[in-house]
């Protein structure tokens, strides 16, 4: 049985006003525990026109209150914008309310405009450069290790600590985790890197006497499935071309319907450029979804895949998870 879980961008559609998206997103993570998901991650953004979580820690609260057993996490907290010690004292409150529960999913993206990094931290570049330095201090706020006296506690302790992932695309992340000894999740739904050289490196640089466990990662794939093949690539227009009035800097009022996507001209570049991004999704019925799934995964030797699913529908979209599960699980 393959390891499945759920990356949730909590994107608003046209016909949806925030809290609706919001509440859509707990439907979600109320889903996937229904249907058997591992873990269900939500990301962080600012001020991103039709992206509507800008405080995870806020949201797996009301979440985690309203589910049960799943793992509900970041992806990501945006380390440079925060001090280590208060992202573990959100962490580890998380962890004391629902044990054994809690993911922190670390980056390093800025998560929104020039304007909005500098309204949320100082001096960001710097920040990103210490990096390395912030995790190491965030890993001993969490774990309670340290080489030095009177340092302070993140309290509460949970009797079960919060497990620290770390996310990225490049090298750069892939080469931090494997030294600090982390689970590794790798966003392949959202580069052209070559995510096997990347997961490769972390598997064969790991240092297992960091926190004395194996490498673990997860990739994370765009994928829209449906009863047939034709009505997959249908919803998928509505992401595909919100993506491209994005780039024209526009779809600031959210996803499209399936009927205004099609309705959109595009450009011969703009038509290459969905060709591309088609080719980095996972689209199709419940079989095509599947076996491209399992290949992947043996692909990339991902230890567990996450799923990004964008709709303009939510019913499509908990129909697409709810088939996937059905073939997988």
């Amino acid at each position: 049985m393959m390891k499945l879980s759920i990356l949730d961008q909590s994107p608003i559609s046209t016909n949806q006003t925030v809290h609706q998206a919001l509440q859509a997103s707990l439907t979600v993570a109320q889903s996937a525990e229904k249907y058997g998901y591992t873990r269900y991650w939500i990301a962080e953004h600012h001020d991103l026109g039709g992206l509507a979580c800008s405080a995870p820690e806020i949201m797996l609260s009301y979440i985690g209150a309203q589910t049960k057993s799943i793992r509900i996490g970041s992806g990501a907290i945006l380390l440079p914008h925060y001090k280590p010690y208060k992202v573990a004292e959100i962490s580890n409150m998380l962890a004391t309310l629902f044990p054994g529960r809690i993911d922190i999913g670390i980056g390093r993206a800025p998560g929104g405009s020039a304007e909005v990094t500098n309204a949320l931290s100082t001096n960001f570049l710097q920040q990103v450069y210490d990096m390395p330095k912030s995790l190491e201090a965030l890993l001993h706020y969490v774990y309670n290790v340290f080489s030095e006296e009177n340092k302070p506690v993140a309290a509460p302790i949970p009797d079960i600590a919060p497990h620290v992932w770390l996310l990225g695309t490049s090298k750069k992340s892939a080469q931090l985790a494997a030294k600090q000894g982390l689970p590794y999740a790798f966003g392949q739904f959202m580069t052209d890197n070559d995510g096997r050289g990347i997961i490769n490196e972390y598997i064969q640089t790991f240092n297992i006497q960091k926190h004395n466990e194996k490498p673990y990662t997860i990739l994370t794939i765009s994928a829209i499935c449906a009863e047939t093949t034709e009505k997959a690539f249908e919803q998928a227009s509505s992401s595909l071309i919100w993506s491209i009035q994005k780039a024209r800097g526009e779809g600031q009022e959210g996803v499209p319907s399936i009927e205004k996507a099609t309705k959109i001209s595009l450009s011969l570049e703009e038509k290459d450029t969905v060709k591309k991004m088609q080719a980095n999704m996972v689209i199709g019925n419940r079989k095509e979804v599947a076996e491209k799934l399992r290949d992947i995964k043996k692909m990339y030797q991902a230890d567990e895949i996450m799923i990004v699913t964008i709709t303009h529908s939510l019913e499509d979209k908990l129909k697409s998870y709810e088939l996937i599960a059905n073939e997988l699980l």
